[in-house]
């Protein structure tokens, strides 16, 4: 096996963290708007019951999502302090 090249380790960590850095950003936006449980189909994810959520849904398929991408939902899982 051969030596790690230390530099080349950090530049590739650099990368990395830089790639997450803006997902977590683009995430942080999109949750001020939109539900983090409504998936990319406009369906909900969530392993609870929720006013949103179009019952009945087809049997094997998730329940499709009618909320609304105009709200904050932040406050929904944010712990207040």
């Amino acid at each position: 096996m051969e030596p790690i090249d230390q530099e080349k380790y950090r530049k590739s960590l650099g990368k990395l963290e830089s790639i997450f850095r803006s997902i977590s950003d683009t995430v942080s936006e999109v949750s001020t708007s939109r539900c983090p449980y409504k998936n990319v189909e406009d369906r909900c994810t969530a392993k609870f019951g929720c006013r949103n959520q179009d019952k009945p849904g087809t049997v094997g398929k998730l329940y499709l999502c009618l909320g609304s991408d105009d709200l904050d939902y932040r406050s929904a899982w944010e712990p207040s302090n």
